[in-house]
């Protein structure tokens, strides 16, 4: 025993000083994305925000949520800005369905072996995603833990919080029969099914494609390999939100973020209990990505169960407005198109009913 060297935390595998340079690469990317309510800079214990002036009878809204698989796309591809913004995607547009606008965002990255250079990339997407949102990168945590993770893999976390007036929050209470459904397009599968995905893509028994080859079915003027598809960044919605949340009198009535569960699971949260969503998915042009996934075996009741089939987020509209529904977003650079409606649900009827073809795969 005398003979052994000294006992340190390097050598059990945690890096202190790679920890430290982490920090260092990232604080002034964070700094990008401070908000006028924010209290104090990075490195204390705790971050701190003032509510916005000017609010009546705030309600904060938060939401908790990760990237899933999807990450070990970004680890096999060593491209990782792009889950960094998925992160934030996913937690915000939870969040816009209450009609909230966002505040923070707490990022959490766990990792066996602590990366500077990989951990900047990471905290860039990030920054993006909350430049995108208009939120602030308010605080979060690094963690390397050898010995939970294999070496170059990590998993990400985050919270968002937002915040509403009470009386101006969207969502199951507000709908009613005959209000139009509108659909924000995805840009691509976003950040759910990625386990199917990529089963479908890559496996031998089934795609057996490889990350670096082309894209099957995508067209020659915009080509990707299958990697470069499947890293596709989740779309941010706060631009068409932020015009939405503008309109005098609240034309929108709900909203649902299509994420895991697809279109059957993810838009009755939004609505009464005694309505059915009708949604015709005919006018959705369906991503390359998911035209591809679908040739590879995936049956149609998979499909709507596990992707978002084309939309990202369904909007539930006074039925009188929906033309200055539309023209808010299209002014916002997130155009939208109408899919469906809301009706009133007999005894057998389901929550959802799609309708039509799906564009490009039926």
């Amino acid at each position: 025993m005398t003979d052994a060297k000294p006992l340190t935390y390097a050598s059990a595998g945690v890096d202190i000083e790679a920890g430290n340079e982490a920090v260092r690469r990232i604080k002034a990317l964070v700094e990008t994305t401070r908000r006028p309510e924010q209290i104090d800079g990075l490195g204390g214990f705790a971050g701190m925000m003032a509510l916005p002036t000017g609010l009546r009878e705030p309600v904060l809204v938060s939401c908790t949520d990760g990237v899933g698989t999807k990450i070990l796309v970004a680890i096999a591809m060593d491209q990782h800005h792009s889950v960094g913004i998925d992160l934030v995607a996913m937690n915000v547009n939870d969040l816009l369905c209450t009609g909230a606008r966002p505040l923070f965002l707490l990022d959490y990255i766990a990792t066996g072996r602590l990366e500077p250079g990989k951990i900047e990339q990471l905290v860039a997407g990030v920054v993006a995603g909350c430049r995108q949102a208009g939120c602030a990168l308010l605080g979060g945590e690094t963690a390397e833990l050898p010995g939970m993770y294999a070496d170059g893999h990590y998993d990400l976390a985050a919270t968002a919080v937002g915040v509403v007036e009470r009386g101006e929050i969207w969502g199951p209470q507000r709908t009613e029969a005959g209000d139009v459904v509108l659909a924000l397009p995805s840009s691509g599968l976003h950040s759910n099914g990625y386990s199917l995905a990529r089963k479908a893509l890559l496996s031998a028994e089934h795609g057996a494609l490889d990350l670096a080859d082309p894209l099957p079915g995508a067209g020659p003027e915009d080509p990707q390999t299958v990697g470069e598809a499947l890293l596709e960044p989740t779309r941010i919605y706060e631009p068409a939100f932020a015009a939405l949340r503008a309109l005098a009198g609240g034309p929108v009535h709900a909203a649902a973020h299509i994420t895991g569960g697809g279109l059957i699971e993810n838009p009755p949260r939004a609505i009464h209990d005694g309505l059915t969503i009708e949604i015709d998915l005919e006018s959705i042009e369906q991503p390359a990505v998911l035209r591809a996934v679908v040739a590879c075996g995936v049956a149609r009741a998979e499909l709507l169960r596990t992707f978002n089939c084309g939309i990202g987020m369904l909007l539930v509209v006074d039925p009188r407005r929906a033309d200055e529904v539309l023209a808010a977003c299209d002014a916002a650079g997130q155009p939208a198109v109408g899919v469906g409606q809301l009706v009133a649900r007999g005894p057998s009827d389901p929550a959802v009913r799609i309708t039509g073809a799906i564009h490009g795969l039926d």
